[in-house]
């Protein structure tokens, strides 16, 4: 479950501290960008498909966008990100 998750990943983080958590899930980790630029955190992800019906094509696209404002006294070196 998703709580269970989250239990164990802030567990697992004993020296650092968990900026944010999100959900990605549908979006294959090539898809999903992540940059650390001008005191912000920004979480990009893009999802194309094409699918051909006896109707013709069906195009589905989903995308996601974050941005978060790094805390005071934290450097952008400092930030790590896991999938």
């Amino acid at each position: 479950s998703t709580k269970r998750r989250l239990n164990r990943m802030s567990n697992s983080s004993h020296d650092h501290k968990l900026l944010a958590l999100m959900d990605v899930e549908g979006f294959d980790p090539k898809e999903v960008t992540v940059t650390v630029k001008d005191g912000k955190v920004k979480v990009l992800a893009e999802h194309e498909e094409e699918h051909t019906t006896a109707r013709g094509k069906e195009y589905n696209y989903r995308n996601l966008t974050r941005e978060i404002s790094l805390p005071p006294r934290v450097s952008e070196d400092e930030v790590t990100y896991s999938l």
